[in-house]
């Protein structure tokens, strides 16, 4: 399966490392960016054979069966339809857009065209997370009443960055939206969000918030709460613990080793995983295997198009929420 990856900034760079080094049915031929020299720079780490500056000739080439879209959010859409035209398989990072008409058209485009869209929630894929939903879907614990997320990056981003991301809850907390409906394989029908700034100011200033608290409530009645901040000092923080009727599941943080030094002052462990690319290596792995699986075989992909866009409608729920300081129902926001 041959493929090209359109954006070659960190995560374009992550994807063409881990195609290339461990999905061996899989093989990167081309890659783009605006700024031909970082598609240059990926192609010579990577023995890619075809650089280009702009992804048109990756979408014209009938030599590529799959694109792997890694460019900013504002051209997720746009790339989506305009592959699914050309007849590529897509995988996408998330989110596919900022708002509804511009996802339900690339959807609507995906599927007349009959190919492949898989978006990048590679969080599903963490062994850590995956094996709480298999037990919870064994019914280990019977049904599900509490499900709690904590997600805390060790510092905010850019200004810059925040300025164009769509703010923290489409950037950040779209993570946690997916994983909440993912963990308790029920749909979320009710959002109730609380923000503030407490990091940066400038964040306030950009218009954004950098610290949340959402409440969650389940088609079938479990309650969900989510926790955010653009700031942990002590590292990357990523838990969750659900609870049900017959017992609770607990994901905590994995370390980069299990050696605790104790002395006088005390027990000493590990830091915490430094970042995203450390926490989750296996996650996108897995991922990118996941996906040329279901394009080999054609079957569905293990995160579809629909799953996309439910978490940029809780996103949204959330906003709303924030600015109008009230529970959202998600039917709010879709008309539904």
């Amino acid at each position: 399966m041959r493929i090209g990856i359109i954006g070659a900034g960190r995560i374009g760079q992550l994807h063409a490392r881990h195609l290339s080094m461990y999905v061996t049915e899989a093989e990167v031929v081309a890659v783009s960016d605006i700024v031909e020299e970082a598609a240059r720079s990926c192609a010579a780490e990577w023995g890619i054979a075809k650089v280009y500056g702009e992804p048109s000739p990756i979408l014209d080439d009938p030599g590529i069966d799959a694109v792997f879209i890694c460019t900013g959010t504002d051209t997720h859409a746009e790339l989506i339809e305009e592959a699914a035209r050309a007849g590529k398989q897509i995988f996408c990072e998330k989110p596919i857009a900022l708002d509804l008409p511009s996802i339900d058209r690339a959807l609507s485009v995906v599927e007349e065209a009959g190919v492949i869209l898989q978006i990048g929630f590679n969080r599903r894929f963490d062994p850590n997370f995956k094996e709480a939903r298999d037990q919870i879907e064994d019914g280990a614990i019977g049904a599900p009443h509490v499900v709690r997320i904590t997600s805390r990056d060790p510092a905010p981003p850019p200004i810059a960055y925040i300025k164009g991301s769509g703010g923290m809850f489409l950037d950040m907390t779209i993570h946690d939206f997916d994983m909440a409906r993912y963990i308790a394989g029920d749909e979320v029908v009710e959002v109730y969000a609380r923000g503030s700034v407490l990091v940066d100011p400038e964040i306030g200033v950009a218009g954004d918030i950098d610290t949340a608290v959402i409440s969650l409530l389940f088609e079938h009645g479990a309650l969900g709460v989510i926790d955010n901040s653009r700031q942990a000092v002590y590292g990357y923080d990523q838990r969750l613990e659900v609870l049900g009727e017959q017992g609770r599941i607990l994901v905590e943080n994995p370390l980069p080793h299990t050696a605790v030094r104790s002395d006088v002052n005390g027990d000493h462990t590990p830091p915490l995983l430094p970042f995203f690319l450390e926490r989750y290596a296996a996650s996108f792995i897995e991922e990118a295997r996941r996906f040329v699986e279901a394009v080999l075989q054609g079957t569905p992909p293990a995160v579809s198009g629909r799953d996309g866009r439910v978490p940029v409608v809780m996103a949204l729920a959330a906003q709303k929420s924030l600015k109008e300081g009230r529970s959202v129902l998600l039917s709010e926001i879709t008309g539904g």
